[in-house]
């Protein structure tokens, strides 16, 4: 029988995304088992990161300072923001390492049945990022759901009066799939996204 205290950090740890009560169990067996080299260590860093990480005021991201690094590197162009959803999807561009440019982090998509709506979401801070830095292009990259895919039209509603290209990441085939394997939906969206190879 576990201890109240071990109860506790299983139930805190289920709680974190992909961490049912079996994993979340597993993950703390194996805290105890190397307090060492894992628990001390995973402790402080924390309460370091609950001490110093803060949200940047410019896209939303999250750093040790209030503008984050991708805001203040000044080789990347300030001409083009990319909008995503959320964090993660900055950490998944970055590791292409093909984009350039800057971000803007909405904090998540427009969905009538969760009861998010456009106040509860970055879209002003996009706006007037875009008003300030006179941006040229914006890249809409959220999600291919259908919450993802209204935000998507929303933002391109606003912007549709500004003096910007407003353009959309492909969606479609992933490298190395094979058609046989993958469902109608994708499919359809590779076929709307298709690229002209040559004009006649």
């Amino acid at each position: 029988m576990e201890s109240q205290e071990i109860k506790n950090l299983i139930k805190l740890m289920a709680k974190i995304p992909g961490l049912g009560p079996r994993s979340a169990r597993r993950s703390v067996l194996s805290l105890i088992k190397n307090p060492e080299k894992l628990m001390l260590p995973l402790a402080k860093s924390l309460i370091q990161v609950s001490e110093n990480i803060k949200l940047c005021s410019i896209c939303g991201n999250i750093d040790s300072d209030v503008i984050c690094g991708i805001c203040k590197d000044e080789k990347r162009d300030k001409n083009t923001i990319c909008v995503v959803e959320d964090i993660t999807d900055v950490w998944a561009l970055e590791r292409s390492n093909t984009y350039k440019g800057k971000y803007h982090i909405l904090g998540g998509v427009l969905s009538a049945i969760d009861g998010i709506n456009p106040e509860d979401l970055r879209v002003k801070e996009l706006i007037d990022n875009i008003k300030i830095n006179n941006i040229k292009e914006v890249i809409l990259a959220t999600s291919a759901t259908l919450a993802g895919q209204t935000t998507s039209f929303y933002i391109t509603d606003l912007l549709k009066d500004m003096n910007l290209t407003v353009s959309r990441l492909a969606q479609g085939i992933p490298i190395g799939a094979e058609l046989d394997y993958l469902d109608d939906g994708t499919i359809g969206a590779a076929l709307d996204s298709r690229k002209i190879l040559n004009k006649k």
